[in-house]
């Protein structure tokens, strides 16, 4: 099984750059450690922790998201609800309220979940935001809370993965594994690699 390290990075779209990087950098206060592109295009990255990011390309014609409250219902095509990052404690949570409402974003109240407690909010391109600070001595890693009153099949089948569930995959020879260059390669590698 592959060994996950985490979350490397969320890809959004925005219409404004700028824009975009005067809330994640200048508001939020992360680190923009990449970017990439030109007129019509760009990608760019911003520091949430060492190995964790928040990715933006700019494309013409992207639109703000209308307001939609976290957790909100929807039907037909859907895939994305909220962002969530996680912060050190309700005081940060404090010092986002404030920050957030100096700048003109609107913040919720910090609602207590009993795993974490959340505040809400949107970016700039109005992609819905909640940051969330832990509860002490709860680690649902090693204690799972599974509460669903009518779980589906595969959930009542517990918290580990089941075995045999798919094909066993056959290893990929050596020769078959091939890099292949991608965009912002140039970057990091000089024309001899």
């Amino acid at each position: 099984m592959p060994r996950f390290t985490g979350i490397h990075h969320l890809a959004f779209a925005t219409g404004n750059m700028d824009a975009t990087i005067r809330f994640w950098r200048d508001l939020l206060g992360m680190r923009l450690v990449y970017s990439h592109g030109q007129t019509g295009y760009r990608q760019y990255l911003f520091a949430l922790t060492e190995q964790t990011f928040i990715a933006f390309f700019e494309w013409p014609g992207v639109e703000k998201l209308p307001h939609r409250p976290p957790g909100t219902p929807v039907a037909g095509p859907f895939a994305f609800d909220h962002v969530a990052i996680g912060v050190t404690s309700d005081d940060d949570l404090w010092d986002l309220t404030v920050r957030l409402a100096a700048a003109g974003y609107p913040a919720s109240d910090v609602i207590d979940h009993g795993f974490v407690h959340s505040l809400y909010s949107f970016d700039n391109n109005g992609i819905p935001i909640e940051f969330s600070s832990p509860v002490s001595g709860i680690d649902l890693v090693r204690q799972p809370a599974l509460a669903d009153s009518d779980p589906p099949a595969a959930a009542r089948e517990g918290s580990e993965p089941v075995p045999g569930r798919w094909p066993q995959p056959v290893p990929l020879a050596e020769e078959d594994k091939i890099l292949v260059r991608g965009e912002g390669w140039d970057q990091f590698r000089g024309p001899d690699n």
